[in-house]
């Protein structure tokens, strides 16, 4: 921080919406105060989501105050509390969700100002660079899998078992005492979706998906799905009744739901969107990302970390497709 005041920090910012190269650049701007029932964390680490570029570039419509700091997620050290807080949270370290969230401190600074249950207690042996993967991708797993009810010696289905999302509940299922099947798009990813724990993987592009997830389980009763337009076929091709399918993504074009066959089939749909959880929801999403870490059911997937200083790459890097996550290193 060598010629910033002490007041000051280092940030990303963008005061409209756009292409990376155009709208975002590096500044010195004010450091955030914590309010009541805030706290203020010092960044080690920021996670960079899908989501967040979407943001950006204005595919998914935000309202900007002056500045707009981005990102969600984050791992760092509380240094900073708000009245209504302990006190003793000062040098907590912890993992951040939704800092970009209906505020303009996202985590892509040196400091963010959070609510106090946005920054999550971490375990000593948890590393930043894990903890920073974790927020909305784990969450949004830890939803999907558990919040119709348990899934000890059920069989799962994930598809896109390779991303973000996907690894989380491919890892987290495992955990929770189901069988679990991963669906990809190829052999690099599936052998990312078989070292996050998948009983098996399958590539969703090959003629006889179905025949395989069919062969492997006569049974599968939930489905956590990142494409409901471009796998509602594989999916009811392997629904029995009762299958329950949560969809957390809105890409690709919308489907249009076949509703005979969805109740012959007697399958449920549920989709969801982190963002619109009920707060005792999400905190119970919460609760089992956190104790998934004290049982080291995760790990850290294949990570591609950028400097601060290079946030435009970071960006595009992400815009492309990576294969892992990407992080911005705070320093």
């Amino acid at each position: 921080m060598a010629g910033l005041k002490s007041n000051q920090m280092l940030a990303a910012v963008y005061e409209q919406s756009g292409d990376a190269a155009t709208v975002l650049s590096i500044r010195s701007i004010s450091r955030p105060e914590v309010g009541a029932g805030q706290v203020r964390v010092k960044l080690a680490f920021s996670g960079l989501n899908p989501t967040d570029v979407k943001i950006r570039s204005g595919r998914t419509p935000r309202q900007i105050d002056i500045f707009q700091i981005p990102h969600m997620d984050g791992a760092g050290t509380i240094d900073a509390v708000g009245p209504g807080v302990d006190m003793t949270r000062i040098g907590q370290r912890v993992w951040v969700l939704l800092a970009a969230h209906d505020s303009k401190w996202g985590t892509a600074a040196q400091w963010a100002v959070v609510n106090q249950d946005r920054a999550i207690g971490l375990p000593d042996e948890v590393s930043f660079e894990l903890a920073a993967t974790l927020g909305v991708p784990a969450v949004t797993a830890a939803n999907c899998l558990l919040g119709d009810g348990p899934i000890a010696g059920k069989d799962v289905l994930v598809a896109g078992g390779a991303g973000a999302v996907g690894g989380c509940a491919v890892q987290m299922a495992r955990w929770q005492g189901a069988r679990v099947a991963a669906s990809v798009s190829g052999e690099v990813k599936s052998e990312m979706a078989r070292q996050a724990g998948a009983d098996l993987v399958v590539n969703y592009r090959e003629p006889n998906a179905i025949e395989q997830l069919q062969m492997w389980s006569s049974k599968i009763a939930h489905i956590v799905e990142l494409n409901l337009g471009a796998n509602l076929e594989l999916d009811l091709g392997v629904c029995v009744p009762g299958t329950s399918i949560v969809t957390y993504a809105a890409d690709g074009d919308d489907p249009v739901l076949p509703i005979r066959r969805l109740m012959t089939a007697g399958v449920s749909i549920r989709f969801m969107m982190l963002y619109t959880l009920p707060a005792p929801v999400l905190a119970a999403a919460v609760e089992v990302v956190s104790a998934a870490l004290i049982a080291k059911a995760l790990r850290l997937p294949k990570v591609q970390v950028f400097e601060l200083a290079d946030i435009v790459a970071a960006h595009k890097a992400q815009e492309a497709g990576p294969l892992g996550r990407i992080l911005v290193a705070i320093s």
